[in-house]
């Protein structure tokens, strides 16, 4: 997703929802008007194709419908039962729209595989081909304006009806190729034609279902942004370093942000606890979004706890250079001394966990006998 920070808030999402309204009224007026269209001409010349592509239209039809509600429920305010609004709707939308494409390309699938087996000459006469031709400029056209509209407000929804929309395009020059290719040369395509439909909405919808499903799953945020928030709050100079950054969405531009921020330990609760506070008031204010910081103290001006801590870094630098450390302290008993540390591993590593925390026990063992290695396996921010 592309986050436009200056333009989120109350501003942003009145403006989304006029967008939402205006693609939805536009695509439920077109596409009946073009299911209506694609039904004449098919009943007209007996083509499967055809046929096939004015009952995706009318799902369209039906999608457009969907995502006007959509909006409007993803515009209502915050309530009892739903205290982070009800942002994640339109997501909802948009997968509602990526099913009906699926379920549009299963039927249109089985439908041209019986025409397959059971092969007839369709009537082409003028007024079916120019349907066709103008269902091509329409749709391409609305492509044109979903993703446009998409694009302004960051909505998945409104983006998944765009790669409809180009689907679209494809599947209906595909048919009117095939009826050209009958009429002039005698050569009936009309099933293979409806097969090759399916398939491409069979994409689209899949395409669409992924772009909407990954941020309901939670996905990883923008790195721009995980960026731009490392930028904020390091800026504060009593701020030595940050980790655990967690950014949970709640629907287009509607984030709430929480990390762990590494101040001195010599520091005076009451100044720390001002800073951190001003340190979130900047987030709220620069990303319209709720931000909670955890203050991490950590060892600053103690000699052998800055060494022992580089040697560290060192050494799990070696396993892979992906690897670091961060929340590090040492608790000196009278047998041994416990590190006490964060690991943080990529997604997908080569070992697991427990091999990584094993392996950097047994490196600080042979540093030093008298460290035992206390290791917590962290993930990079989401």
């Amino acid at each position: 997703m592309i986050f436009h920070l200056k333009k989120d808030g109350p501003a942003a999402d009145r403006s989304r929802r006029a967008l939402g309204n205006k693609s939805g009224g536009m695509g439920l007026c077109l596409n009946f008007l073009l299911f209506a269209g694609k039904l004449f001409a098919g009943t007209v010349t007996g083509s499967v194709a055809v046929t096939a592509d004015a009952f995706n239209n009318l799902s369209d039809a039906g999608s457009s419908a969907v995502t006007l509600f959509c909006f409007r429920m993803a515009d209502k305010q915050p309530d009892r039962e739903h205290p982070f609004g009800h942002g994640n709707i339109e997501y909802i939308s948009g997968l509602f729209v990526a099913v009906a494409i699926v379920f549009t390309g299963f039927e249109v699938l089985r439908s041209s595989v019986g025409k397959i087996f059971s092969p007839s000459v369709s009537e082409w006469g003028l007024i079916p081909l120019l349907i066709l031709a103008f269902s091509i400029l329409a749709k391409l056209w609305m492509f044109v304006f979903n993703r446009s509209l998409g694009k302004k407000s960051g909505s998945a929804a409104l983006l998944a009806v765009a790669k409809d929309s180009l689907s679209d395009v494809f599947a209906t020059s595909v048919v009117l190729a095939g009826a050209l290719i009958e009429r002039f040369a005698g050569l009936v395509l009309d099933g293979y034609l409806g097969v090759a439909i399916a398939l491409l909405i069979l994409y689209a919808g899949y395409s669409a279902m992924k772009d909407t499903l990954d941020p309901l799953l939670g996905r990883h945020p923008d790195p721009a942004l995980v960026q731009q928030i490392e930028r904020s709050v390091l800026s504060h100079p009593g701020i030595r370093g940050m980790h655990d950054l967690i950014v949970h969405e709640y629907g287009p531009g509607k984030i709430m942000v929480s990390l762990h921020a590494e101040v001195s330990d010599q520091g005076n609760i009451v100044a720390v606890h001002s800073l951190v506070d001003q340190a979130e008031r900047e987030l709220k204010d620069q990303f319209h979004c709720d931000a909670v910081i955890h203050a991490d103290p950590v060892v600053t001006d103690d000699r052998i706890t800055n060494e022992v801590q580089q040697k560290l870094s060192a050494l799990v630098q070696l396993i892979d250079p992906s690897v670091s450390i961060h929340d590090f302290r040492m608790t000196r008993g009278t047998d041994y001394t416990k590190l006490i540390f964060d690991v943080v591993v990529p997604y997908a590593f080569r070992l697991t966990d427990r091999q990584v925390a094993a392996s950097i026990q047994n490196a600080v063992k042979a540093l030093d006998p008298s460290y035992r290695a206390v290791v917590q396996v962290d993930k990079p921010p989401c």
